[in-house]
């Protein structure tokens, strides 16, 4: 079975899309869609109109619609009653007949948790089971899909065990593992532990966690970070690697503004930690994780070594070199 390989790309992004671009993926996730008391709305996707393009670039392409993505609300008010479920799950349905959509995607960040400044109820754990159940009903043979958090938070927010039987396969964000709220300098993508990191806070261990929650190996798909995390005032040792920081994990440039002269200009050195299979940036006090092409590669190999699904990555726009994407379709192809 072919692998999957699937963009996140916000509205602005869509313009970037080339036809190469479309021959290296399987999947388009909208982003976003939003959640308007027991509705769906699409207003913000000013650019769908581009998706007739991509289908004469790729007839073989899928456009999903992902609804959520980090602080947006109305999940858990919307998922609390049947009425409401049923109301939702309908306008989906009414949104993929409209726009010729092929699946949807629930990134709902996160149950039973307000850490992104939304509502949340201990009942969201249940509730989005539910929820998942009444799109499914609607959804007929379209795909149904979701974007997960990348930690045991996410675990114990759902029920995975059930969620597998009912989606057709769950993206894990294994990126922004180390976050705005990681006051320690690491890498936020990794593929694997490094040398003194017993965190599990990289993408085989995520993997294990999942798995052994219910999911089924050939339903995950893993995720691929085209931006990096950045933190400042870091101390000096082990070049800054699992270090202290004087700032959390902040967001750093995409991938196609990490360039020779941007590295030049902050007195950076590449660096590779061999053990986790990832790539950094450091100039004495500021540490960048990020994505190179040889840390993408090692995760589509990953992909096929495990089997898996497939990669995803967060976002389009963030590499307009298309380099990134160039390495996931000669991987995964």
């Amino acid at each position: 079975m072919k692998k999957y390989a699937l963009a996140y790309a916000a509205n602005d992004s869509l313009p970037v899309f080339t036809r190469e671009d479309l021959n290296c993926l399987t999947h388009i996730n909208l982003a976003f869609g939003l959640v308007n008391g027991c509705r769906l709305d699409m207003s913000q996707l000013t650019n769908i109109g581009l998706m007739k393009q991509f289908r004469e670039w790729n007839p073989g392409i899928k456009i999903v619609l992902s609804i959520g993505g980090w602080g947006a609300g109305g999940f858990s008010e919307m998922a609390m009653t049947e009425a409401g479920r049923d109301s939702f799950a309908k306008s989906c349905l009414e949104a993929a007949e409209r726009f010729g959509l092929d699946g949807i995607d629930i990134d709902w960040e996160y149950p039973c948790s307000s850490q992104a400044g939304i509502a949340s109820d201990p009942r969201d754990r249940e509730n989005f089971t539910l929820l998942l159940q009444a799109l499914r009903a609607y959804l007929g043979s379209r795909s149904l899909s979701i974007a997960a958090g990348a930690g045991s938070y996410f675990i114990q927010g759902t029920e995975m065990d059930k969620v597998a039987g009912v989606v057709d396969y769950v993206q894990i964000m294994t990126y922004d593992m180390r976050n705005g709220f990681t006051g320690q300098a690491g890498h936020h993508a990794a593929l694997r532990a490094g040398a003194g990191d017993a965190s599990g806070l990289n993408t085989v261990d995520m993997v294990d966690l999942f798995h052994r929650a219910g999911v089924p190996l050939e339903k995950l798909v893993i995720g691929a970070a085209f931006y990096s995390r950045r933190w400042d005032g870091v101390e000096g040792g082990n070049n800054g690697l699992l270090q202290p920081a004087a700032t959390t994990g902040q967001s750093g440039p995409g991938y196609s503004d990490i360039t020779g002269e941007f590295i030049r200009r902050g007195g950076y050195k590449s660096c590779w930690d061999a053990e986790a299979q990832a790539a950094y940036l450091w100039n004495g006090s500021t540490f960048i994780s990020y994505e190179s092409p040889e840390a993408v590669a090692l995760k589509c190999r990953y992909v096929k070594e495990a089997g898996l699904l497939g990669l995803m990555y967060w976002e389009h726009g963030c590499d307009k070199t298309h380099t990134l994407l160039q390495v996931i379709g000669r991987e995964l192809a």
